[in-house]
């Protein structure tokens, strides 16, 4: 039997599902802010024809979605899950989240792209040593069950380091003596600026081979934001931040569903009987 079902019918689902999932939001950001480990990302969205963002906080059991305006701290204070969280953030380098944990990774994955256009439009061959090391770093790492021992670790770093200097002989410091404004470093090549964060962040950049619950890449967090992207493909825009903070809250509950081995169809109808998955009462 075929019914016909209204855009206000839906739009009454939504609003339900979004009320009766108030407790699930604040206990699926309580399960993330008391992990040891977290995925951070954003991406951006369209709301009412204006540029806003989306953010995703989650690891392999809890994902949250929020939209905000902004994307570094006011959004992630007004989130709420970073300002007193003490565990280890994964994310792509975006400034801001360095303000928040107690330790961070950075997202490997993303290091390889960026060493590639290094490679393809900088002409820097440093790059593709690095990328290699990297990948073979992970690889040994993943061979050892998720951890290095200290001495292996240990000559990894040594040969990271040694292909740094060499890299500095191809991909110098700009000359600070020329530069035109007296405040500021003078501007660098994406190249040099990959180059430094590579050197100044060495510790989270390979955090991965010490720590057996770090991941070698931020793809988690990739991976949870390719539906929502999706989303604004198909759909365009959200019309309103109240319809964006809809579908984020059903969002977050249906993803994290799916992590716990729920069916979205079961979920939704254990929402709608007034029920919560038994994940929910039996997490510790």
């Amino acid at each position: 039997m075929q019914i016909p079902i209204s855009a206000g019918t839906i739009h009454n689902f939504n609003q339900d599902a979004f009320e009766r999932l108030e407790f699930f939001e604040n206990w699926v950001k309580d399960q993330l802010a008391s992990s040891d480990l977290i995925h951070c990302d954003e991406t951006g969205i369209n709301i009412s024809g204006k540029p806003n963002w989306l953010h995703v906080t989650s690891n392999d059991r809890w994902s949250h979605y929020y939209p905000h305006a902004k994307r570094g701290c006011d959004a992630l204070n007004e989130i709420g899950i970073l300002a007193l969280y003490k565990g280890i953030i994964c994310h792509d380098h975006w400034k801001p989240y360095y303000k928040y944990g107690g330790y961070h990774s950075l997202c490997n994955a993303h290091h390889l792209r960026e060493l590639e256009r290094a490679l393809e439009q900088d002409g820097q061959q440093w790059a593709s040593k690095k990328s290699d090391l990297l990948k073979e770093m992970n690889e040994a790492t993943q061979s050892a069950g998720g951890r290095l021992e200290a001495t292996e670790s240990g000559l990894y770093r040594k040969r990271y380091r040694d292909l740094l200097r060499e890299a500095e002989k191809e991909c110098p410091a700009p000359d600070e003596t020329k530069r035109k404004r007296r405040r500021g470093k003078v501007a660098r090549s994406k190249s040099r600026n990959l180059l430094e964060r590579l050197r100044d962040f060495e510790n989270d950049v390979l955090r991965f081979m010490d720590d057996k619950i770090v991941p070698f890449s931020n793809n988690q967090a990739e991976n949870d934001l390719r539906m929502p992207k999706v989303h604004q493909k198909i759909s365009g825009c959200f019309r309103s931040i109240n319809g964006a903070k809809i579908f984020c809250r059903i969002r977050s509950y249906l993803t994290t569903c799916r992590k716990q081995g729920v069916s979205s169809s079961k979920a939704l109808r254990l929402l709608f009987e007034g029920k919560l998955p038994k994940f929910v009462t039996t997490a510790e």
